[in-house]
């Protein structure tokens, strides 16, 4: 009986352990990347962009190490948008309206 309590235990934890590696790798990647000197620190990326958004509330970066861009997400009147934004120049590639 135990041995099933614990299986369960086990199986039941698995599926969002993926979840929470996946936003570590994330974050690890863009520090890896930044102390190699391959992309711009994070705050310097907000600073050129978040004045470019009056009117919006900030709800955080996402980090693409394949491609070395940042996706810094707002929402303004309900609606989520975003800025994509090249992490190695600081240059926005994207917005969405």
């Amino acid at each position: 009986m135990i041995r099933t309590v614990l299986a369960i235990a086990l199986v039941a934890s698995v599926p969002a352990a993926p979840a929470f590696a996946s936003q570590g790798d994330e974050a690890g990647m863009a520090r890896k990347d930044l102390r190699a000197g391959n992309v711009r620190p994070l705050r310097e990326i907000e600073r050129r962009v978040l004045p470019m958004m009056a009117g919006a509330q900030y709800l955080g970066p996402e980090y693409d190490p394949a491609a070395y861009t940042y996706r810094l997400k707002f929402i303004r009147d309900g609606r989520v948008l975003f800025v994509d934004v090249d992490a190695r120049s600081g240059e926005v590639l994207r917005q969405s309206r």
